[in-house]
């Protein structure tokens, strides 16, 4: 086959590197032989690309060799005198990630306390050789064998255990923290005593101090002479040193030692890290004076020496921390301004909100950043964030700690902290420190009776009507009843008794269970505003008739506000009583302080709401529940009444119950726990600058407090939170929704998606399908499609009938009457376009089990009819993963503007599409999808009145973040690409646990994409474990097929079985990895090369902890790809078609399982 044959790493970021060394003489000067030891070391681990030496003068000799440690060096001769010596190198290196960690120890040598095999020491026996501290002194005894005496005596590293890596580790952060640095020009190195006797020198000083140690401990060591290349990071780190302001290259040097299994391992003990990719050697020697860069000498002048390193970044790949270019982010932001500008000649009032999800920057290791929705790191990090964000958005705003999302299998709601402001810019709350976060250390100085009287008083409420309220004895004398053997409780009458015959007899026995009540658990003020004052502003309260002497919570953990026994305080139910919302969002809102109190008036039990303020004491807190109101305004007037009353006591408290009414006058932000992430529930942003400001901040404050927006598996895959990134569009208010103004809209949106996949596979989360959290419309049942054709022709037919009420605003106001009788109320909808607008769709929107939270479009808060707060014109777009970068997320969010401004131009009707097995078939993989956003994009370009164009180099760290490469090898004229593919795992049965009955996701199955350009189907065959691979024409612009989209850009699909779970579909099928990948000439029946896919490390290495960072992560995932070609002759299988017909792009390897078991014992 022609062509070379080479396997190169994938590239993210690829360095020029020029190294200019300069000698200036003051005459014509005879140069010796000069030795040049520039060029990368053969071992070098840092892929070099290209290489150059250039000498002045001109006229020289040059030789190359290579030393006895197998070093380049270059021998120059120069046969006549020069005015100017000048070394020039130039370089081009591939920065790949590499683990510095990433090695294989031998078992004898896993600890300290080892020697090396004879044989091995022999070979060795330079690098052993003891270095005295000065050079007239034994290696016995001086100084350092002192510091190593001080610093690491013999008991804390032999005979304990201690790991040799952990060992070298402390060894290289000692000589760094002893040894300052310093830049020093003189010639030569230092000798190890007198390096630590100043305790300064150089990076050489310190790599040879490093070095005798070593050899010190019987640990074979040499010095490396070599450039240092350290690039600026993307983003500064919140904690830990920042690294380089800007990308920088010097000669540096660092000492290796060789251990048993791994080889050669860099230590630098300037900076006390392991070598990683920016060490590139260009000599190791046993000693200093043969690593030298350059060696020679000249005849005697007068020399100006002088020299220069310069690093260039020549080529970056589209990475998560660097998405875009700042050009690119220009573009963006000027195209969202236009945008807007469209959105509104459109007379479209768009809001646009989210929940951003985030977990620990510290470790995701533990259920809480996995699973688990709760978890003591979350509950800290998120009172941070919230705190941060009152700061930045709610000066004088509130802080509510209430409960939220309540899940089958959950003792209890879920913690919620809502943030509250004025969008007048008026305080709600003026003192922050009288507000605290209950999971901080105990904050109250004043008691509950004390605060609940002082919040009375100025609710004009009589201290009668302040009640203690208590823990129930006589439930929890039943509960100890109930226990088994043990101690009798002490009252524990004996049921033959006739006395309890009596009801004064059983009277008495409560009563003296109700006297060991003691200590009251709260105390509670019945309020609510009064019904009968039309302008609100004045309180009411009752008087509350339990049948025994005081009031008993039920039983439970919750606040006592959700304990009180309600339906124990008067016969009968209690009224509903309910203020129409008059909806004017201009009328200026009360300060809320008053200047004097009225009295309360006292309603009867029977005609009065059974609501009430709470007061206790939890965990050193004092805790203020407040009751259900209506209005804002009145929950203004409580909130500034309860303040005044903490103000006056001196005690902060910890506000929960009912949060705030909402109210268009209001913003809210919210921050919600949810399995394994922190989810901000952001306030609706009215145009793209606002957006902008929004998501940048929440990003950077989340970064600050120590949270972060992506994580990695134990095998290196990259990915997000493993939250959603929702995006909710809607009006400043509900009548101004567009999606109830234009219900054509909302069948644009809903078409548009389901004629292109790649919109719904792109942007979302690893876990897809009909039972993932946002299916798509075409995943649920068969029927689906027909019956939103059917809703489809409906909508439209309801947008002209005259018969309905097309006015938003008073189909709403009308929704708030109760004067209706249901019948009425029911007649009424049937004519409204809000109520018809949800129900043709309500229920073809779902998921398989009709839940409607859970699709890619959520109308539950569009016009849900069954609960008020569903009333607010909201369109949940579901489809949407955590993106890593906050420009990412701004990216996806102004698509969706982009588009809705296409449809608000030109509504998008057209059949819905029956994908069948192409929709899973074709899309699941990068090319396809890729190729059909692509696609919608030259669609937007093309509807759009604009010159500003959506750029499809935009959306590669979308494509290289959902399907990351996972290695690449260049056959003569041949490249293949292997990239991971997207695969939807399936619920299996009900199965008894020993919880209970459960159904598991059968995650055995993984898709990978291979692609190809330039391969010749009539000559070559792409084999898989010995099955042919049925490559298909990738049409469109070939993204994630070779290095270049070409037209003859093939591509195909494997799904194959990474491992055996205990619960999977086809459990007798084996796993298939590690994957085989063959080219093979048809004509010899050769392999031409290939490469292998493991599914875990080939070295065996089993990792327990997840990775600490990205670099780390991609070591991981660089380890599990292999150039690999499989020898002697390969018997092509006879078979025509190695495809299937429900699925001709992507070949699953399960169907060919005990074939390639023969095929496996053959090669």
């Amino acid at each position: 086959m022609a062509g070379r044959v080479s396997y190169p790493e994938p590239v993210t970021i690829r360095i020029a590197l020029k190294h200019q060394t300069t000698y200036r003489f003051d005459r014509p000067t005879t140069v010796n032989p000069h030795t040049v030891r520039l060029r990368p070391a053969p071992h070098t681990r840092t892929p070099i690309e290209a290489y150059s030496l250039s000498v002045v003068p001109g006229d020289h000799f040059i030789n190359w060799q290579q030393d006895p440690f197998g070093n380049y060096l270059a021998r120059l001769v120069f046969p006549e005198p020069v005015n100017e010596l000048q070394f020039t190198v130039d370089l081009i290196a591939d920065m790949t990630v590499i683990n510095p960690f990433d090695f294989f120890v031998e078992e004898y040598a896993a600890e300290m306390g080892w020697s090396y095999p004879d044989e091995l020491a022999t070979d060795l026996q330079p690098y052993l050789h003891q270095v005295p501290a000065e050079l007239d002194s034994p290696a016995d005894g001086d100084l350092v064998d002192q510091w190593i005496a001080s610093r690491l005596p013999e008991s804390q590293w032999r005979d304990c255990g201690l790991r040799t890596v952990d060992f070298l580790v402390r060894l290289n952060e000692a000589v760094r923290d002893d040894v300052a640095y310093t830049t020093r020009m003189e010639p030569g190195v230092q000798t190890p005593g007198y390096t630590l006797s100043r305790a300064i020198g150089s990076c050489r000083d310190s790599a040879w101090l490093l070095v005798s140690i070593l050899r010190r401990f019987g640990l074979a060591a040499r010095f490396v002479s070599g450039y240092l290349v350290q690039l600026a990071a993307d983003m500064e780190p919140v904690d830990g040193p920042a690294g380089v302001k800007h990308d920088f290259t010097d000669l540096h040097a660092w000492a290796e030692v060789y251990i048993p299994g791994a080889g050669w391992v860099g230590l630098d003990a300037t900076s006390g890290l392991f070598a990683g990719e920016g060490h590139i050697p260009l000599s190791c020697t046993p000693h200093p004076s043969t690593a030298a860069p350059i060696t020679g000498s000249t005849g005697i002048a007068e020399v100006e020496f002088s020299f220069s390193n310069e690093v260039t970044r020549i080529h970056e790949d589209v990475r998560v921390t660097k998405p875009l270019s700042d050009d690119q982010w220009d573009a963006i932001d000027t195209l969202g301004q236009v945008v807007d500008a469209g959105l509104a000649n459109e007379d479209i009032a768009l809001t646009m909100g989210g929940e951003p999800t985030f977990v620990s920057a510290a470790e995701t290791a533990s259920p809480q950043w996995n699973s688990a929705a709760d978890g003591p790191e979350k509950r800290q990090l998120a009172a941070k964030l919230t705190d941060k964000l009152r700061q930045r958005w709610a000066d004088g705003g509130l802080v509510h700690h209430g409960q939220g999302k309540w899940y089958p299998d959950e003792p209890l709601p879920r913690w919620q902290m809502t943030l509250a402001w004025r969008t007048d810019g008026e305080p709600i709350w003026h003192h922050p420190a009288l507000l605290v976060n209950p999971w901080t250390k105990p904050s109250a100085t004043a008691g509950t009776d004390a605060l609940a009287h002082q919040i009375a008083a100025r609710l004009g409420i009589a201290d009668e009507f302040v009640l203690p309220v208590y823990e129930d004895t006589v439930q929890a004398a039943v509960s100890a009843a109930q226990l088994p053997w043990g101690p009798r409780p002490d009252i524990d009458p004996d049921p033959s008794d006739e006395l309890l015959a009596n009801e004064h007899a059983r009277q008495q026995l409560v009563d003296r269970l109700d006297d060991a009540a003691t200590e009251p658990a709260g105390w509670v003020i019945p309020v609510f505003v009064d019904p009968d004052d039309p302008d609100g502003g004045s309180w009411a309260t009752t008087r509350w008739r339990p049948r025994r002497r005081a009031i008993f919570l039920t039983a439970g953990s919750s606040p006592i506000g959700l304990r009180l026994p309600l339906n124990a305080l008067a016969w009968g139910a209690a009224p509903d009583i309910v203020r129409n919302a008059d909806g004017d969002a201009t009328r200026p809102l009360p300060d809320g302080h008053q200047t004097s109190v009225k009295p309360a008036r006292e309603l009867p039990i029977e005609s009065a709401p059974r609501t009430a303020l709470a007061i206790e004491e939890r965990d050193g807190h004092l805790f203020c529940f407040l009751p259900p109101i209506d209005r804002l305004d009145d929950a203004l007037r409580l909130i500034a009444t309860i303040e005044d009353a903490c103000a006056a006591l001196q005690t902060p408290i910890v506000l929960e119950g009912y949060p705030l009414p909402g109210d268009d006058r209001l913003q809210t932000l919210s921050v919600t726990p949810d399995p394994g992430v922190i989810e901000v529930n952001v306030q609706p942003t009215s145009s793209w600058g606002d957006l902008v400001q929004l998501t940048t901040t929440l990003f950077e404050d989340a970064r600050q407090v120590g949270l972060t927006t992506e994580k990695f598996d134990l095998d290196g895959t990259h990915t997000g939170t493993g939250g959603g990134n929702h995006i909710t569009l809607g009006g400043p208010t509900p009548q101004d929704s567009p999606l109830l103004r234009r219900p054509d809209l909302l069948r644009s949106m809903v078409t548009y998606w389901q004629h292109h996949p790649g919109l719904s596979y792109i942007f979302t989360g690893r876990f897809i399908g009909p039972t993932s959290q946002a299916p798509r419309v075409d995943e649920g049942l068969p029927g689906t499609l027909y019956e939103l054709d059917i809703a489809f022709t409906e909508l439209d037919e309801m947008l002209t009938d005259p018969t309905v009420e097309h006015d938003i605003a008073k189909a709403i106001s009308a929704d708030w009457r109760t004067d209706e009788t249901l019948e009425e109320r029911l007649e009424r909808q049937r004519h409204s376009q809000p109520w018809l607008t949800d129900r043709l769709l309500r229920h073809l929107l779902t998921d398989l089990t009709g839940n409607t939270h859970r699709a890619e479009f959520c109308i539950d808060k569009l016009y849900n009819p069954d609960r008020r707060g569903g009333h607010a014109g909201l369109l949940e777009m579901r489809g949407f993963e955590m993106p890593p970068h906050e420009r990412m997320s701004l990216l996806q969010a102004l698509l969706v503007r982009g588009l809705l401004w296409r449809f608000a131009r030109e509504p998008y009707r057209a059949p819905l599409v029956r994908w069948g097995t192409r929709l899973h078939d074709r899309y699941l993989l990068p090319a396809f999808a890729a190729a059909d956003l692509w696609n919608v994009l030259d669609e937007l370009n093309a509807a759009l009145p604009i010159s500003e164009r959506f750029d499809l180099a935009w959306f590669e760290s979308f494509l290289e973040f959902r399907f990351p490469i996972l290695g690449e090898v260049q056959l003569g004229d041949v490249d293949l690409e292997l990239r991971q593919g997207i695969e939807p795992w399936q619920v299996l049965g009900e199965e008894v646990t020993l919880s209970g009955t459960a159904r598991y996701v059968d995650s055995s199955v993984e898709r990978v994409q291979v692609a190809s350009t330039g391969l010749i189907p009539e000559r070559h065959l792409l084999m898989v474990n010995g099955v042919p691979l049925p490559l298909t024409p990738v049409i469109g612009h070939g993204w994630g097929v070779g290095s270049v989209g070409r037209s003859d850009a093939l591509a195909a699909g494997v799904r194959y079985k990474a491992w055996s779970p205990p619960s999977s579909l086809h459990p007798t099928i084996g796993v298939h990895a590690p994957l085989r990948f063959d080219l093979v000439d048809k004509i010899s029946g050769q392999s031409l090369g290939g490469f292998r896919y493991h599914v875990v490390h080939p070295g065996g290495r089993s990792f327990d902890t997840y990775p600490v960072n990205a670099v780390e992560a991609e070591s991981r995932r660089a380890a599990r790809f292999e150039p690999y070609q499989t020898s002697g002759h390969l018997e092509i299988p006879g078979v025509s078609d190695w495809g299937s017909a429900e699925y001709p792009v992507t070949l699953d390897l399960r169907r060919f399982e005990r074939w390639h078991d023969v095929l496996e014992e053959s090669i």
